[in-house]
């Protein structure tokens, strides 16, 4: 290990016109080694350097705030240091262009080729033809991006020092479509690392690869993704992350030469790191530069990389072409599939958009998706699916498939479902799925009777079935959703309402309610024991009596509950009508399961004339079937409650099919449960006094859900109400 001698100070001297005594403190290690006279670093000075505009956050607040004479004292020093390390060449600065000083961004050079900069921002472009020169002249091959391309240079391209491969950033200035260009024109693999930190907007100000393969790095700037291949790629022990502190102060902006590293400023703590592993820091201070967020690495091009004849390129960006159609703009649709693109770690380029010209004409977008990897490339596209985009039709396949080789397991990368309609592709011939819910997988089973293509849980799956993996040849058509609904009633899109709209959604769901039972439909209600508490069990009864519930879904508490309020007046042992406890009531709904299960079941009870009121009679007595799911803490049980979990998702399903509405009151596990087994277009209302209940339920992705934040006792009893009301206009009428 090598020791820390002490520091000395470096004195810069008056060259070009710069008067400076710049001091630098160069921490030398016992196995300093002299720098090869062949490395070669372009720089430019900076003549017309001065913070102009903001294209970057350290601009901000920075406006013709640097000071010329400081900034040219600060460039001096670090070229003097430089200097002593390798060859400097210079490339002469252009009036109107002041950030031409950051020479890192002139391009990317490996070998005699030179890729030249596209820059994001129009303050910059202007550079371009002025580096591109410079490269002619010194005989590189220089090749370019298409215009509407940018990448940043060796801002966002760094080579591994070992020469392995080149890392290359995207995120702010560059974009992921020029690393296969990039790749090609160098012949070296790229590494392709997103960049999530806008104060880190290039890679080289959070990056920086150093000698020995070791790698100096801020991992907050970078997505898990991108973490976890900087992770695969270099040896914990030789990955140095580094603190917050030392990566604002532009610490991986650094110039590493030999063992040599030349930074702006570091803590101690960081300088002994690097210290001990055999690096000498030397700290040269660019508070001038930073001002317009850069540094040491920002000033300056190395421009002598060495080619590795047994390395060659190899990217694994995958390319794919989606088309959105709807009222994409009204809707935010299209800004929802950007997002998901580059929120998933993806880039994208629009090459079609045409918008509608009327206002109920629908607008069709086409756009070019790129992701770093197949594996982000199928994740993003499941998203856009969901969103109901498809592939152009000369990009269409058939669906893969493959075999299930154990029951109940699926093959990996299997498609995982959604609540939306799906359709997949077989044989050229697009085939609806069947029985669709989400978290589920698309089973394709051949028989005498013919082919069956519907969604399976993976407990479900047989061997024979065969399962839909990856993402192609899949789609989910949607209707355009509309700008505004005409109709008299419409569903909230996922809204989640506060106690002060009750009455308004309280309307809605009524007018809903009366519309699905006269035209003989299917309402679904899930409901906890807090129904009961809260008063709301006689209006759910009243609501089974009315034909408006066509089934029931709870679990065991519910039925206990509402039968010992039948039998004993009580709900928990507290007198529902004074509410308060009664002497001995901890004991009732005990002994209500003991007079059901003596009885037989629900059912028995009534028929024997036992229960003679409440939410299960009427079920009983209106032919309204119920399902009980039962749970560990689940006391008796009733008979009824089915206490073989897989068999009680079974019945849920079964008096799901066909629903209309669901009306979910108050009872969180089983309106999740619920809402995981519904497909989209069925209306559902969740009611609960707990906020994030309601909030899971819109959240899960149905346009056609409404959450009530309120006490389901007041919800019922409105509703009860206001259903009255609606019935009143009908009765006067037939008289």
């Amino acid at each position: 290990m090598a020791r820390l001698l002490l520091p000395y100070i470096y004195v810069a001297k008056k060259r070009s016109g710069f008067a400076v005594i710049n001091k630098a403190v160069i921490f030398r290690t016992e196995n300093s080694s002299n720098m090869t006279s062949d490395i070669r670093i372009l720089m430019c000075a900076p003549k017309h350097y001065d913070v102009d505009y903001v294209i970057n956050p350290w601009m901000e607040g920075n406006i013709h705030k640097s000071s010329h004479d400081r900034a040219s004292e600060q460039w001096e020093g670090l070229y003097h240091i430089l200097k002593e390390l390798a060859i400097i060449d210079l490339v002469e600065p252009q009036q109107g262009w002041p950030d031409m000083v950051f020479a890192a961004n002139a391009g990317v050079i490996l070998g005699k080729v030179a890729v030249n900069s596209r820059f994001y921002h129009k303050e910059r472009q202007g550079e371009e033809p002025y580096f591109k020169e410079w490269f002619e002249k010194q005989g590189y091959k220089v090749y370019e991006l298409p215009k509407d391309l940018p990448f940043e240079g060796a801002g966002d391209a760094l080579l591994d020092r070992e020469g392995r491969w080149l890392w290359a950033g995207y995120g702010f200035r560059s974009e992921l479509d020029s690393h296969p260009y990039i790749a090609k024109w160098l012949d070296i693999e790229v590494v392709s690392l997103q960049l999530v930190d806008d104060r880190f907007y290039h890679l080289d100000t959070c990056f920086c690869p150093l000698s020995g393969g070791y790698l100096l790095y801020y991992p907050p700037a970078f997505d898990f993704y991108s973490n976890r291949i900087i992770e695969m790629r270099v040896p914990e022990e030789k990955r140095i992350g580094i603190a917050e502190a030392d990566a604002v102060n532009f610490a991986c902006n650094s110039v590493n030469v030999g063992n040599k590293v030349v930074m702006n400023k570091a803590s101690d703590e960081l300088k002994k790191r690097l210290n001990r592993i055999g690096f000498e820091v030397i700290e040269t201070p660019l508070t001038e530069f930073l001002k317009a967020g850069g540094a040491a690495k920002c000033l300056t091009l190395r421009t002598t990389e060495p080619v590795k004849e047994d390395m060659h390129a190899n990217l694994p960006v995958e390319s794919r072409t989606i088309s959105l159609e709807g009222h994409l703009l009204d809707s935010g649709l299209i800004n929802r599939a950007l997002d998901v693109v580059v929120e998933g770690g993806g880039s994208f380029q629009v090459l079609n958009f045409d918008l509608g010209k009327q206002r109920q004409s629908t607008s069709k977008a086409d756009v070019k998706v790129s992701a770093p990897s197949h594996d982000i490339m199928e994740e993003i596209v499941s998203e856009l699916i969901n969103l109901g985009a498809v592939n152009l039709p000369e990009d269409e396949r058939d669906a893969r498939l493959e075999p299930v080789v154990q029951a109940g397991v699926s093959p990996d990368d299997f498609y995982v479902t959604t609540i939306y309609p799906t359709e997949v592709r077989i044989e050229g011939q697009w085939v609806r799925v069947q029985n669709q819910r989400m978290d589920g997988a698309i089973a394709v089973t051949d028989s005498p009777s013919g082919r069956v293509v519907q969604c399976k849980l993976l407990r479900d799956l047989q061997v024979g079935d065969r399962v839909v993996v990856d993402v192609q040849g899949i789609r989910t058509p949607r209707k355009p959703e509309v700008r505004e609904q005409k109709q008299e009633f419409s569903f909230m899109s996922g809204s989640v309402s506060s106690e002060r709209r009750v009455e308004l959604v309280v309307e809605q769901v009524a007018w809903e309610l009366r519309q699905i039972r006269d035209r003989g439909g299917k309402t679904i209600v899930t409901a906890g024991p807090v129904t009961i508490h809260t008063g709301g069990g006689q209006h759910l009864a009243e609501l089974i009596r009315d034909g408006y519930v066509q089934a029931l879904l709870g679990g065991n508490a519910i039925a206990v509950h509402d039968i010992e309020q039948a039998l004993m007046g009580t709900s928990l042992g507290v007198d529902m009508k004074r509410g308060v406890a009664v002497r001995g009531g901890h004991r009732h709904h005990l002994k209500t399961i003991n007079t059901i299960r003596r009885c037989g079941s629900i059912a028995a009870a009534v028929e024997q004339g036992v229960l003679t009121r409440g939410i299960f009679y009427e079920c009983v007595r209106n032919n309204v079937p119920f399902s009980l799911a039962g749970s560990i803490r689940d006391d008796g049980p009733l008979p009824d409650t089915e206490m073989d979990l897989i068999q009680a998702q079974a019945d849920y399903t079964n008096l799901i099919q066909g629903a209309d509405m669901i009306l979910m009151l108050s009872t969180m596990l089983h309106s999740i449960g619920v809402g995981n087994m519904t497909p989209a277009g069925v209306k559902m209302v969740c009611v609960d006094i707990n906020p994030a209940v309601v909030t899971k339920l819109s959240d899960r992705g149905s346009v056609e859900s409404i959450g009530v934040v309120t006490d389901v006792g007041l919800f019922l009893s409105l509703l009860v109400k206001q259903l009255e009301q609606l019935t009143e206009p009908y009765k006067l009428a037939t008289v």
